[in-house]
């Protein structure tokens, strides 16, 4: 495995992903701790947890079990989706913005009933955002940290071996390898980025979702759905590698302050409220 050969672990690797790793677990503890100390009164740690289970439940077991059999099996759907950009990218936005924001609304509307206040709503988005950094970019992080450290003794055999990495499974390996050897204090700092984005997304299209609830406005949901899919284009079109990470991070930033403006704005028509 020649091409493991020539991996040089960055001086910046190492420390980088050790505070990315931090930072991951950071960034929803202290969303969560600052929201729940600030409203007690008027919040419930169930919903917090009803976010995180919707987000598995929605995203990580309903989705990706529609793409095991759009994108990974090999039949004649999968072979187009994959086979055409176009295909691609509105299934990618589509099953994303469906499939999560469907979750949020019924789990919303049908399943916490109770203790229905805007501050709980705002957990719930913590919920959903938080654990999907815990459960997505957190392991992925640790991943590159294990191999950044393996490799950085200089046996690439031992590193190889204790990662399990065969002739078999090292072109599949490479790529991991390859980003952890690269990742840097620039890396870190997009990763941490992005995350926040995607966390006050979540947050923003909770509180739009639960306005349509207690509101009974139907437009909400197609509007979370529709809001959804765009802020997925740039991320679905860069993994077709159409356009580059700057303006993925830059798209995020845009969509992530249209949501959370609009949020805002609905957030203020809710009356502050306490308990039932």
């Amino acid at each position: 495995m020649s091409a493991f050969e020539n991996i040089v672990i960055g001086k910046s690797s190492i420390p980088s992903l050790i505070i990315t790793v931090i930072l991951m677990i950071a960034i929803p503890v202290i969303f969560f701790i600052y929201w729940r100390r600030k409203h007690a009164e008027q919040t419930n740690i169930s919903w917090l947890i009803a976010g995180a289970v919707g987000f598995i439940v929605s995203a990580r077991v309903l989705e990706l079990g529609v793409h095991y059999f759009c994108i990974l099996a090999d039949n004649p759907v999968s072979r187009f989706i994959n086979g055409n950009t176009v295909a691609f990218v509105l299934y990618g936005i589509t099953m994303a913005g469906v499939f999560e924001e469907c979750g949020r609304h019924v789990i919303l509307k049908y399943i916490m009933k109770k203790n229905r206040t805007r501050e709980n709503a705002i957990l719930y988005g913590i919920g959903h955002g938080g654990i999907e950094i815990l459960t997505i970019l957190l392991p992925t992080m640790i991943t590159y940290l294990v191999i950044a450290v393996l490799f950085s003794q200089g046996e690439v055999e031992h590193a190889l071996s204790s990662l399990k990495i065969t002739e078999e499974t090292a072109a599949a390996a490479l790529p991991s390898v390859q980003a952890a050897a690269a990742f840097n204090y620039g890396a870190m700092a997009m990763n941490v980025i992005e995350r926040l984005f995607a966390l006050l997304l979540h947050i923003g299209l909770t509180v739009i979702v639960y306005y349509g609830v207690v509101n009974a406005r139907k437009v909400c949901l197609p509007m979370a759905i529709l809001l959804h899919m765009l802020m997925d284009t740039f991320p679905a079109l860069y993994q077709r590698g159409l356009v580059p990470l700057w303006a993925v991070e830059v798209w995020a930033a845009v969509w992530t302050g249209i949501v959370v403006s609009i949020a805002v704005k609905l957030y203020g028509k809710m009356k502050e409220s306490s308990r039932s």
